[in-house]
């Protein structure tokens, strides 16, 4: 990576940061992490803003305002739906940390590829999934995108560049490395972005899966989301590196710190990833510091956290509210254009949420198609003698 663009090397004291075991005059070794982006502490205690140093034109910085406040509001109706009994399965909220998803998820071009996580519900609306897919399919709905199969955002859509997680979330980095392998191979062009969290980086998937695009210099993006909790265990008890970022240098790779919290910060940081894989850099990692405001899931009721810190990040770290301090400080738009804009959302998450509602629900016997190839594998169904 250019090391002109203003990259700066982490260390405890200065200079460039060497790695363990690796000695200061080591020459072919160098920690590559930007920290350009970094989060950073307010001034005189003034609330957080976010970066100005940006390549957004004011049209795309207010629909990045629109993408946040969808998926926020989008969320908070799926809160609504699973205390009415409404939602099968579970719902996961990415409160607190919906600009990571957002901002990086809008640096990509519309032929790039993401595999996102359960809380990046923000990045799968920006690729084009529209609220009321999201609503049917968390409803089991015929209608929903999976067809009742699967539940949450346990679905993908090949056209718009949106391959479905699972529930072993490592292992998505190996997967998107293969659709990068295989893209090379037909000499297609485009960029993948595969989210993962401070737990998943743990995972040996992990680690082969960007080992590999490392050594095959695969234009891979891996945005480590750092929201301090992999399901109820803080990160400082999984790993013994400060900074995710840090992992980076055992791949031969650069890295970005970035604050996760603002959008803009986000975009740009992606946008730059990208355009140095794109052009043949190779894989990069980018760690997003973050917070999670809510457990696992809404069933988890989060006595692992101390008291007060999630109201803490919730008063003075929300990524939404300081987005909207930026947009108002830097007269990129009024109050009332904000108003119009959640109204605007507000109503596409009622006729969409509506419709979701009123849809059927699948017929017990399509569970048995599409789970295989039924031009290989015929649909198999009860033997009639049980069903009397």
């Amino acid at each position: 990576m250019d090391q002109t663009e203003n990259t700066n090397q982490k260390n405890n004291g200065g200079g460039e940061k060497h790695g363990r075991g690796r000695r200061p005059g080591d020459e072919r070794f160098q920690m590559r992490i930007s920290t350009k982006y970094e989060p950073l502490k307010s001034a005189d205690g003034k609330p957080l803003s976010c970066s100005t140093e940006t390549t957004l034109k004011p049209d795309q910085q207010l629909e990045l305002y629109r993408y946040l406040k969808l998926t926020r509001l989008v969320e908070e109706r799926l809160v609504n739906l699973y205390r009415q009994t409404k939602v099968v399965g579970g719902v996961f909220r990415s409160l607190g940390q919906e600009a990571t998803a957002v901002g990086s998820a809008y640096a990509l071009q519309p032929q790039d590829f993401i595999t996102p996580l359960i809380r990046d519900l923000g990045a799968v609306l920006v690729k084009g999934i529209r609220p009321r897919d999201i609503f049917a399919q968390y409803m089991a709905k015929a209608g929903g995108p999976s067809g009742g199969k699967d539940l949450n955002i346990h679905f993908g859509d090949m056209e718009k560049g949106f391959i479905g997680p699972i529930s072993h979330l490592g292992d998505m980095i190996p997967v998107m490395t293969g659709i990068l392998l295989g893209a090379r191979f037909k000499k297609k062009d485009f960029v993948g972005v595969a989210y993962i969290g401070d737990g998943g980086m743990s995972t040996g998937a992990f680690h082969e899966g960007l080992n590999f695009a490392a050594v095959q210099r695969l234009p891979l993006i891996v945005i480590a989301e750092h929201n301090h909790y992999a399901y109820s265990t803080p990160t400082s008890l999984q790993t013994a590196v400060h900074d995710l970022a840090e992992k980076a240098a055992g791949y031969g790779i650069p890295a970005h710190i970035v604050d996760g919290n603002d959008v803009v910060a986000c975009y740009e940081v992606t946008k730059h990833a990208a355009d140095y894989a794109r052009r043949g850099g190779g894989a990069v990692l980018i760690e997003a510091k973050t917070y999670r405001r809510k457990g696992h899931a809404e069933h988890d009721d989060q006595r692992y956290v101390a008291a007060g810190e999630v109201e803490w990040w919730e008063t003075h770290n929300d990524p939404i509210d300081r987005y909207e301090r930026y947009l108002l400080e830097c007269n990129l738009a009024t109050k009332e254009q904000l108003e119009e804009i959640v109204a605007g959302v507000l109503r596409e998450i009622d006729e969409d949420c509506a419709w979701a509602e009123s849809s059927p629900l699948p017929e017990g016997q399509q569970a048995a198609y599409g789970v295989f190839d039924n031009d290989v594998v015929p649909p198999a169904f009860r033997p009639g003698v049980l069903e009397a």
